[in-house]
């Protein structure tokens, strides 16, 4: 499998033994033993989501893939990798929200083409949002999204549609997923991960029969209607230990569909669905189509919501961290931004990740995830944060040479806590961002900043004057 020479693998030694440069192609060594035909027959469609609320205000000036993650990487990354890793190369991302940013990003992260030879070259393109004479409307939901490009989905003649969340943290071989959904010759597959009582009742629910075939769905069931969706997931390959501590199994929203099928549901049977896993997809099982389940065992977080987003975050700076990017055989992509190694001088740094091209003087940072380019001056502490960092470098004349000019960064002197700081955000000496009330939910967005979970999130681009208490 080859890729543009923008693709960066963060992970990986790109230029190892096993990597081979040819022109302005790179030749990956991730999987070796690609098939063209597989290539061919899948196409991925990542769904960027709605406008992102319950991420808001991270989603305030970019869509919800668009989102930093990791302290290099953004959400979009993630499914984009798992499909390049799992040798599907033909991939859409669609999105009607704040898409400007998701487009710079892929645009210079993937650039076109992602496949081999011209004869099976592949692609990643955002598809935002039109109207037209025969839709109107912009996005309704999921499956409305899917149903207004099939003209387009339609010219690539593949034999499966991969449909993927543009908002999930999970490492996965779809070549595996889409497999199981041929041997079963389902309709379509969904993916699925296990779950134990406790957490089931936040999920929708599946039921199977003894072949791993769906037969009923419930969405966030409680009581006596959860435990009706108990399941016996030995049927899907968990071993018995493991099926009596996890007796549900939870729909992943990601699913295979037949090209054929997806078609016939959204042009013919149901019209006028809007979304996969409230309407289209129950109503298919319910007209007796084969819907199977496909059991995903490893770790998967959705990370919609500020509190997720930020657990999962500071999660990776920790010594066994749920994810990792440090895996070479599957490598998480993203743009090459030509950055200087990250300085630190004089600083206590313990626990915590440090992206690409930051300066640190004299701070202590303790169990948190710094962006990069982030700027933190001298006598800062720094505990279970995440820091987006900048977009760019300022230029001395642009502001720390004016008048009453907050340079972006973290000033002298601030102490940052429990707190999400957005990019190009501009941080006064002596501030203290904390949540000293204890406050769980608050909009203070025009002083620069909203409380959501007790986490505060400093906007994108906002102003901190000095002494500031929050």
């Amino acid at each position: 499998m080859s890729m543009n020479s923008g693709l960066k693998a963060q992970t990986a030694r790109i230029g190892s033994s096993k990597t081979a440069m040819r022109g302005t192609k790179l030749q990956s060594a991730v999987r070796p033993k690609a098939v063209a035909s597989k290539k061919q027959s899948v196409l991925g469609i990542i769904l960027g989501g709605g406008a992102g609320t319950r991420l808001y205000p991270l989603t305030k000036k970019r869509a919800k893939p668009a989102v930093p993650l990791g302290g290099n990487y953004r959400l979009i990354d993630i499914p984009v990798s798992n499909c390049i890793n799992s040798n599907v190369n033909k991939i859409y991302c669609l999105t009607q929200f704040n898409s400007a940013s998701l487009n710079r990003h892929m645009s210079q992260a993937y650039n076109s083409t992602v496949g081999g030879s011209n004869a099976n070259s592949g692609f990643v393109e955002v598809l935002a949002a039109q109207q037209s004479p025969e839709n109107p409307e912009w996005f309704q939901g999921t499956a409305d999204a899917v149903r207004q490009y099939l003209w387009l989905f339609s010219e690539s003649d593949t034999k499966d549609y991969l449909i993927l969340s543009g908002d999930h943290l999970y490492r996965m071989d779809y070549e595996l997923f889409v497999a199981k959904h041929r041997e079963c010759d389902a309709d379509i597959t969904v993916g699925a991960v296990p779950m134990d009582e406790e957490r089931a009742a936040a999920f929708g629910l599946m039921k199977i029969d003894d072949t791993g075939r769906i037969i009923d769905f419930a969405e966030k069931p409680e009581g006596d209607a959860l435990k009706a969706m108990a399941v016996d997931t030995t049927i899907l390959g968990l071993d018995a230990e493991r099926a009596a501590e996890m007796p549900f199994i939870a729909s992943m929203g990601i699913y295979v569909f037949k090209s054929s099928v997806m078609i016939s549901l959204l042009s013919e049977t149901f019209p006028t669905a809007n979304d996969f896993g409230s309407e289209v997809i129950p109503g298919a099982k319910d007209m007796g189509l084969h819907v199977q389940a496909y059991l995903f065992d490893g770790y998967w977080e959705d990370i919609g919501t500020i509190k997720a987003f930020y657990d999962a975050n500071l999660n990776l700076c920790t010594d066994k961290p749920n994810f990792s990017f440090y895996d070479r055989k599957a490598t998480i992509y993203t743009q090459s931004r030509f950055l200087p190694p990250s300085k630190m001088l004089n600083c206590q740094i313990s626990n915590s990740v440090i992206g690409d091209g930051c300066s640190i003087e004299g701070s202590t940072i303790e169990g948190s995830m710094i962006g990069l380019r982030s700027l933190i001056a001298d006598g800062c502490t720094i505990q279970d944060a995440m820091l987006m960092g900048a977009d760019y470098y300022e230029e001395y004349d642009e502001c720390e040479a004016l008048p009453d000019c907050l340079p972006i960064g973290i000033a002298q002197g601030c102490t940052l806590k429990n707190c999400i700081i957005d990019k190009n955000a501009r941080i006064g000496e002596n501030c203290k961002i904390v949540n000293v009330d204890g406050i769980t939910e608050g909009n203070f967005e025009d002083q620069g900043y909203i409380i959501k979970d007790g986490i505060i999130v400093v906007c994108k681009d906002a102003t901190i004057p000095a002494g500031t208490v929050i």
